[in-house]
């Protein structure tokens, strides 16, 4: 239970996580002392309200960037603290510890050259494969956020590991695994079946702060403008 000065800053938190307003939510937030707001941030991750914990997932990437430069050794703290709560050994759930791990990837290179393999390797069926459905959502949201930061550390092999998920039943795996070959680019829309292509399926999809429509027909279609543009 939070202490009472706990409870404000948790409130402080959480009214800053529902601005509209971005950039200033997360400069606001920078200014709460690391320790606190990454134990509020935790908390967070599992909110009822599902703008509310992507968010928290945000502000944790920024958070673990921060450490990354002035702490590298709490940086590390904080993801193994992630790679635990996607443990079985942990007993929790883990939701927004694959996303948060995205996030803060995508952000410090230093961290993603230590830790980016322990990502692709919950997808891999060799190594520390994941089978829950929802975590694997998270996995793979968190992959293509670190995706769009890094196309060039997402190997023929890693994207390997994705592919198999653009025949998954759930939408938004198949969505959102569409989405990391796309920013890798690793998508060939000329082995893609029929399928796939006319797939317009709608998915709501957290963009950095705010949800927006996805559909696969539209991620493959911009990946195709890409290509002949070149």
């Amino acid at each position: 239970m939070a202490r009472p000065h706990g409870r404000k800053i948790r409130q402080q938190v959480k009214e800053l996580l529902k601005n509209p307003d971005r950039q200033t939510a997360l400069d606001r937030l920078a200014q709460i002392p690391d320790p606190q707001l990454k134990g509020h941030l935790f908390f967070f991750f599992y909110n009822r309200n599902e703008l509310i914990r992507f968010r928290s997932v945000t502000a944790m990437g920024h958070l673990g960037f921060r450490m990354g430069e002035n702490h590298m050794e709490k940086a590390r703290d904080l993801m193994r603290r992630l790679m635990w709560n996607l443990n079985d050994e942990s007993g929790g759930i883990g939701w927004g510890s694959a996303e948060a791990m995205g996030e803060i990837l995508s952000r410090h290179p230093g961290l993603a050259a230590e830790f980016d393999s322990i990502m692709f390797s919950f997808l891999d069926p060799e190594a520390n494969f994941i089978d829950n459905p929802q975590l694997q959502q998270g996995i793979l949201w968190g992959i293509g956020t670190y995706a769009q930061a890094a196309p060039d550390r997402i190997s023929a092999y890693r994207a390997s590991l994705i592919v198999p998920f653009m025949d998954d039943k759930d939408p938004v795996k198949k969505t959102y695994a569409t989405r990391a070959l796309n920013h890798a680019g690793r998508l060939d829309p000329d082995t893609l079946s029929e399928d796939l292509l006319a797939d317009q399926t709608k998915i709501w999809m957290y963009t950095g702060w705010t949800f927006e429509t996805a559909r696969i027909c539209d991620l493959i279609r911009e990946t195709t403008k890409q290509r002949n543009a070149r």
